[in-house]
């Protein structure tokens, strides 16, 4: 990764984190597949839903006849974070018009948003639209792709945890993490592990008492918040 933000430099950075797409969306046309879906069902989900983890659990409620509303506000619980996320990429985009920034907006995903934090540290704080679209179209192509392909080979390939493809998205988080402690130099590398070490655990015992769902929101705001109050106590 480097100081540039051209639409060939976005490929570049976008391609380590392609094999998690790859990964996740194997399991996902799998699991639509053996849910009765067809391909090309499977695939318009995930072109016009384009919501992760959701997918699974709106496949899942799908199979029960759990009523549409219902299923409409539990994908949006659980992808609620990407307002968060939305609202802090914004203010990179200020000078951009509304339609673009509805683009970025409405294609960023987990990995697309922790690259772009990423790259701040190599381009004193700034980002571009061809940059962040570019990596936001590479992850919604290779997501439908993978999709499809995952459908097509549900037919043979009835539990995709056996092959691994289940930790491919988790790998990808883990890789992610290891390069934003690595590269950032506005945070002190002490508060950094200081707030993975506190996450870790309220991840681990607040399964306990909230649904996973709620829990990554909670935990995002918590873990903004000490990080926040660490960094100018600290640093």
């Amino acid at each position: 990764m480097d100081n540039s933000l051209s639409v060939e430099t976005a490929v570049k950075d976008t391609l380590p984190t392609v094999f998690g797409y790859i990964g996740i969306g194997l399991s996902f046309g799998i699991v639509a597949a053996s849910a009765g879906m067809s391909v090309l069902m499977a695939t318009l989900m995930s072109l016009i839903v384009y919501a992760g983890s959701a997918q699974f659990i709106l496949v899942s409620l799908l199979v029960i006849g759990t009523p549409i509303v219902s299923i409409a506000l539990s994908v949006f619980l659980v992808n609620s974070r990407m307002i968060l996320m939305s609202m802090t990429t914004a203010n990179f985009f200020k000078e951009n018009s509304l339609f673009e920034n509805i683009l970025l907006g409405s294609l960023i995903t987990d990995e697309s948003f922790a690259l772009s934090m990423n790259k701040l540290n190599y381009t004193d704080g700034k980002l571009t639209f061809k940059w962040f679209n570019t990596v936001n179209v590479m992850a919604y192509l290779v997501w439908a792709v993978s999709t499809a392909v995952g459908a097509m080979l549900g037919k043979i390939i009835s539990d995709p945890e056996k092959l691994g493809l289940d930790f491919a998205l988790v790998a990808m988080f883990i890789g992610l993490l290891y390069l934003q402690l690595i590269s950032d130099k506005s945070i002190s590398l002490k508060v950094q592990l200081i707030v993975v070490g506190i996450m870790l655990p309220l991840v681990y015992f607040g399964l306990i008492f909230i649904s996973s769902d709620l829990l990554i929101l909670v935990v995002t705001l918590i873990g903004c918040t000490i990080g926040v109050i660490l960094k100018h106590a600290i640093n």
